[in-house]
């Protein structure tokens, strides 16, 4: 199958690497400035298993592709469209972004039925081009059940590897019932600039966690998504305690987090729905001042 790669961080790499080394045919989509610098191998260090396989680079989607990989930050989505000028080259999109509003995005640009919602779980670095770090101790993966004949291919070889997937009928549930679990987390380290562990050593901070958790399932449900309260917390714990998030790592090196992707999605659903959701709210609000505390250095 041929696939492309919009979106050369931690998870494309990820996806490009283990699809490659399986045989797949493998474009890595990269800015114009970075395709002559860019490796044509990608390099992989994951617990379950070491990887460097080639691929092809191209600055633009010239060919057709049976699954375009959709793995940009939510904040460069946009300009990473740019890439795709035909997007009937793409005879199926997945995208592995945080949040829930991309979706309805793509399918403006690709259609309805072209795009797949899918989600990702796992600690995914890029620690220099073409170099990707796994650092948790495990990669789970979950589509849309639409998707299962067109994906049936590349999530077996993902599933070789060692990674886990499932497809699934609700689309809406899988969407949300990854951001109940990243929301939370993402925006209590980055606020409080601490791991998982660091938070629940600390009561107040622990109080904060599981009221963010609280109010983001209650507007998930609102929202009409399948999502038990009880057995998020009880998923949240097995978290390990050195997990730092994406978000928090963006801010603390100065990048634009993915503030309104991940929060933002649970600020306009309680709105829409009249429920209260201040610690989340207020978690935005600092974060928003830290990032620009850190600028002002």
């Amino acid at each position: 199958m041929r696939h492309a790669i919009l979106g050369a961080g931690g998870v494309g790499g990820f996806v490009g690497a283990v699809l490659a080394a399986a045989g797949e045919q493998v474009t890595l989509l990269v800015r114009r400035e970075s395709y002559a610098s860019h490796p044509r191998t990608l390099k992989l260090e994951s617990p379950l298993g070491n990887l460097s396989a080639p691929v092809t680079l191209a600055a633009v989607l010239g060919r057709p592709v049976d699954v375009l990989w959709v793995t940009t930050k939510a904040t460069q989505l946009e300009a990473a469209l740019a890439t795709v000028p035909y997007p009937e080259r793409a005879s199926c999109v997945v995208p592995l972004l945080n949040g829930i509003d991309h979706v309805g995005r793509l399918r403006s640009q690709f259609g309805n039925e072209l795009v797949i919602p899918a989600t990702i779980a796992a600690e995914l670095e890029r620690s220099g081009p073409g170099h990707i770090v796994h650092r948790s101790s495990f990669v789970r993966f979950g589509f849309a059940a639409a998707g299962q004949a067109a994906l049936a291919k590349p999530v077996e070889q993902l599933v070789a590897f060692g990674c886990t997937a499932t497809f699934e009928a609700d689309e809406r549930t899988l969407l949300w019932r990854k951001l109940v679990l990243l929301a939370p987390m993402a925006l209590n380290t980055t606020a409080a600039g601490r791991n998982v562990g660091g938070l629940r050593g600390d009561p107040e901070w622990a109080r904060r966690f599981e009221q963010a958790v609280r109010e983001a399932c209650a507007v998930a449900v609102a929202e009409g998504a399948k999502i038990d309260v009880k057995k998020t917390l009880e998923t949240l714990q097995t978290f390990p305690d050195s997990l730092k998030s994406s978000m928090q790592k963006d801010v603390e090196a100065g990048r634009p987090p993915e503030l309104d992707a991940i929060g933002g999605p649970i600020l306009r659903g309680a709105a829409r729905h009249g429920i209260e959701v201040p610690v989340t709210g207020e978690l935005m609000e600092a974060i928003s001042y830290r990032l620009s505390a850190i600028r002002g250095r």
